[in-house]
This record gives C-alpha cells, structure tokens and sequence, in this order.
C-alpha cells in the first residue's frame, strides 16, 4: 500500500481516509484513520478522548456513536462524522498527546506492518457502470470486441468477491483470457431513493480505487445471451482500497490521475477528466435502485485493457504477475495473481463441468 507522499502529519492538517484494518493483536476487522504512515483506531481513540472528559463507560459510548465497523459507521451517518471530527482534531493538534486508548492502551499501528480489508469489507451491493470513459468504448470497437458498449450499461458485482488491497487474486482454472479494469468507484454514506443530481453529493462518503477483474473468455460466452455474471464474479474478482478518501478531501474529482500497472508497466494511464457522465449524475441515475451506507458504484473503466488490444494474448493477466492500481488522492493497491489451488474434491467437480463453461449458453438451450 502507498502512503507515505500523500498524508500529512499532525499540525500541518490531513487528508482523511478511513481503512478496515486487521487488529494486531485480536485479529477483529476495525476502522481507522491513516496518520502519516500508521494508522490510528478510530472508536478507540475517541473512547480515550471520551474516558480523558470523565465518561463512565467510555468504549461502548465510543462505539455507538464512532463504530469500528466500516459499514455501521456509515449507517451511523451524522453522529459517527462529529466523532470523527473529534478524532481528526486530536490528530491535528500539535500539542496533543499520543492518541490511545481508554486505558492507556496502544492504538496507533505502523502500515507497513498491518493487513488492511477492502474499506468496506462486505457492503450491501456494488453497482458497475460501464462504457463511461467513451475512450474505452472505442476501442472496444476498434478491437474488434463484438458487443456495443453504450453508456449507462450496469452490471452487479457478487459481494463474495471482495479482496483487500493486498490480497492475492486467484487466477480460475476455467479463463485462459483474465483481465483487469481499474476503476473509481463511490461509496455511499447517505441513503436514498430518486436522488436529484444537485443532492448527490450529500450522499456520498467518499472514494476508492476498484480493479474490476474480468474473465473475457467467459464475459463473452454469457453476453451471447444478454447476461453477465461469472465473468465477473468468480473468487478475488473485487479488489479495492487502499482506503476511503473522505468527499470533501478527494479534491477535483473530475480531474484525477489512474494509473494501473502489471509488473511495472503501465498498461491504463488516464483522468477522470474523460468521464462522459460526471459523479452527480451517476449516483442519481443507480438511485432509481434504492442506494444504502456502503454501497459500492463504479464509475467505469479506462483504455488499455487487455482484450482491446491488437495482440491480446501478450498482455491477458498470469499467475505470478503483480497488479497495482492507483488513483490520485486515493492511494494504491498491490494485488498479485496466483493459481488456483483445488482440493481433489474441487478438482472433480470442475473436471466434471468444465465443457459447461465453455460451451456458448445460447447454444445449449436450444439442444
């Protein structure tokens, strides 16, 4: 994960971008704040603050109002980001001591040494747009892909295929044809139903970076079909973070950097200054389907994937190699592909179905 250039330390003021953490010492997934290059239990920190001012039980009253879980600090809504506040002046104030815990315990942790979750370890739904960057679009055509790519074309990405920024992306047995799709993608802090653009913003709570991680081979057997599932959602096909970068802290947000690399590479290098449809609209457009806290909606990839290319199989993504995805004012991802290890059991019933997955759906209905 990178951190280092892009937090400032404390009394200069800070970029606030909250991550899922794995506590070192319970192994419990937590929210926290990154501080130059550690991080800082967040509920923790505020039940310290809260025990300082003579507050009886200070850890349960923290955790109410600033929960350590990601997606009920987001359902929190108001009460959690006026705690937050209070957190982020500690961390600002050049006079303050240590930030800990009620007890006096430790709760500032270094990053190079910590696992961080997806920011959102498991929201209610993620919602992909895609065919925003219309620079992707044509060259879908360009490369011969066979299905149009018009604007406003959505897919839903299964929750169970969510992986840290970090973590390894399992490369399936049944692809030959794996390929990435970096991403900015919202995550919604207020809920709601047929937002007005002018309102989008109040809705959400910030921004990460999203690898959208397609299996073509099978993406394109099934949209013969009109459908879109397993070609996106197989095991390790979500990966995103490093952190949420906070709205009012992203900065333009119609004019960030992406850049995605395999093994050094640039392969998608682009701004979010192409998108076609802007942030407002596009969270007012999914509104029709009614948004939660948490919520996940990608914004659309950019050029330079693998399967637009004109010698694909150059660049289709293969065990061992090391994806990294970042965004400006966001951070970067690190995901390295491995194989697939199955079990004998696993073995057999693969074995036992691959010709399914690789027989054309429409074809087999009519047999």
């Amino acid at each position: 994960m990178n951190v280092g250039s892009q937090y400032q330390q404390r009394g200069i003021g800070m970029k606030r971008q909250l991550v899922t953490y794995v506590h070192p010492r319970t192994n419990d997934d937590r929210v926290g704040i990154l501080w130059g290059t550690r991080i800082v239990d967040v509920s923790a920190a505020y039940a310290g603050l809260l025990a300082r001012a003579g507050e009886r039980d200070p850890t349960n009253t923290a955790e109410k109002a600033l929960p350590s879980n990601m997606l009920a600090l987001l359902q929190r809504g108001d009460d959690a980001w006026r705690a937050l506040d209070r957190v982020v002046e500690l961390l600002t104030d050049r006079d303050a001591p240590e930030p800990a815990g009620p007890g006096a315990e430790p709760i500032v942790f270094d990053t190079s040494t910590t696992r961080l979750r997806a920011p959102v370890p498991r929201p209610g739904k993620i919602i992909h747009t895609a065919g925003n960057f219309r620079e992707h679009a044509r060259e879908g055509s360009q490369g011969g892909w066979e299905f149009q790519i018009p604007p406003w074309i959505s897919f839903l990405k299964c929750t169970s295929s969510i992986i840290g920024p970090e973590d390894d992306i399992v490369y399936p047995e049944l692809t030959e044809k794996l390929d990435h799709e970096i991403e900015l993608a919202i995550i919604i802090g207020k809920g709601g139903r047929y937002i007005p653009p002018e309102k989008a913003w109040e809705h959400i709570a910030g921004f990460t970076v999203f690898n959208d991680i397609s299996a073509r081979d099978l993406q394109a057997r099934e949209m013969k079909s009109g459908l879109l599932n397993l070609g996106k959602n197989l095991d390790t096909f979500a990966p995103f973070g490093p952190c949420m970068t906070l709205r009012d802290d992203i900065g333009n947000v119609h004019d960030l950097k992406i850049e995605l690399r395999v093994n050094g590479d640039p392969r998608q290098v682009s701004s979010t200054n192409r998108l076609s449809v802007k942030i407002p609209e596009i969270v007012s457009h999914w509104s029709v389907m009614r948004l939660e806290p948490g919520d996940i909606i990608s914004t659309g990839t950019v050029s330079g994937v693998a399967a637009f290319r004109p010698d694909p199989a150059a660049f289709w993504l293969k065990p061992g190699d090391v994806v990294e995805c970042e965004i400006e004012n966001i951070g970067t991802m690190r995901n390295r592909l491995v194989a697939d290890e199955l079990t004998a059991e696993q073995r057999a019933w693969l074995d036992a179905r691959r010709s399914l997955f690789a027989t054309d759906q429409h074809d087999e209905f009519r047999k």
